[in-house]
């Protein structure tokens, strides 16, 4: 199966052709934010980041926003610091162009203030969008888009409709030489062993458990009784009673496929295949991190209904409730209701949802496309 993309230098393809403005640090944000109101295209993001930040904090935060800068869905990028934050833009934009991407960078001090910096900034973008307007789609394999799974706002028809289906989704991608990522790694409590069961060898099957028990640990450490927001209190208004109930049905998401490894928070994979991501409970953090590591299209599934969307990435939403379906239609992309109605197999919405992806990846808008929804947060170690 093809889909047209943007086939970037360092041969990864881009599916939405963006400009970005990224912004260092919480301080040149807004700035950021007025820049890209001048171009057609042009994106930005709310990065909440300051200063001070520890050594391993520091390099999760680098690793999300030159994933970002990186991303196949971004023809360039323009970096906007404030001055003497800990992310250098500098340095950030040229990592940025080492993979072959135009980057430029503007420090706010630099230029002479906020005002100086937003014309220049939307004199950069013009010039931005005209390369960008010259770049031409070519049909690729479906072998080429890697796609993020997240449940958000999960209720009792969660596990029995929406998150198989996406596991059967996946598996299709997967089949096709495609890429998949798992996440939420709380979300994985009491049901770790089943699926290290499907890791594609002992030592994945090892992290895996290592992971959760992790996760686990270091809530112990923290004293934070985890039972206060895990089911969240959405999630028991919708019929979930148990933090292990919410992981047997979270856990359908990652389909048959063997689980190939698992990566860091942002980490990109380094060959096809489905992979376990270590990230948050908390849906825009992790949507941002697998994002991060190179998802082109995020799935996902909500009982209750959430409309989360992405700065660059198309956010497709399955919803296996026909009450939800019915009352948020223009935020569902796929109705999964059907499959508890009786009317559709699991195995038949999966492949509507992998159909969907095609399409998205061939131009189509999802639903938080259209609304032009944008947000972006990045988990924060310490």
């Amino acid at each position: 199966m093809k889909f047209k993309g943007y086939v970037r230098s360092d041969g990864r393809v881009g599916i939405r052709n963006h400009l970005l403005v990224l912004p260092t640090t919480i301080a040149s944000t807004e700035t950021a934010k007025y820049i890209a109101k001048g171009a057609e295209e042009a994106v930005s993001l709310s990065n909440q980041v300051g200063r001070t930040l520890a050594q391993e904090d520091f390099d999760q935060v680098w690793r999300t926003l030159k994933g970002f800068g990186t991303h196949p869905n971004v023809a360039a990028v323009l970096v906007v610091g404030l001055g003497g934050e800990d992310i250098n833009a500098a340095q950030l934009a040229e990592e940025i162009r080492q993979t072959g991407k135009r980057a430029e960078v503007l420090i706010i001090k630099e230029e002479g203030g906020v005002a100086k910096t937003i014309k220049k900034g939307i004199e950069v973008l013009k010039e931005l969008k005209q390369e960008a307007d010259r770049m031409q789609t070519e049909e690729v394999g479906v072998e080429n888009l890697m796609i993020g799974i997240e449940c958000g706002g999960s209720d009792t028809t969660s596990g029995l409709a929406a998150n198989p289906a996406a596991g059967v989704a996946s598996d299709l991608l997967v089949e096709q030489g495609g890429t998949t990522f798992l996440s939420e790694t709380p979300e994985l409590i009491g049901a770790e062993h089943i699926l290290a069961r499907n890791a594609a060898s002992p030592e994945v099957g090892k992290q895996i458990l290592e992971t959760v028990y992790r996760y686990e640990e270091n809530l112990k450490r923290s004293g934070v009784d985890f039972r206060g927001a895990q089911p969240s209190p959405g999630n028991i208004r919708g019929g979930l009673t148990t933090i292990e109930e919410k992981s047997l049905g979270a856990i359908y998401k990652s389909g048959l496929a063997p689980i190939q490894g698992v990566l860091k928070y942002a980490e990109a994979p380094v060959s096809p295949g489905h992979y376990l991501m270590d990230s948050p409970g908390y849906d825009i953090e992790s949507v941002t991190g697998m994002i991060a590591g190179g998802a082109q299209i995020i799935i996902f599934t909500t009982g209750r209904g959430t409309p989360v969307g992405s700065p660059i990435c198309p956010v497709i939403k399955v919803c296996g409730n026909p009450q939800t379906v019915k009352r948020m239609i223009d935020n569902i992309d796929v109705d999964a209701s059907k499959i508890i109605e009786g009317e559709k197999t699991i195995d038949e919405v999966g492949k509507s949802i992998f159909d969907l992806i095609v399409e998205v990846a061939n131009g189509r808008f999802t639903k938080s496309e259209q609304h032009g929804f944008t947000e972006f947060a990045i988990n924060r170690v310490i």
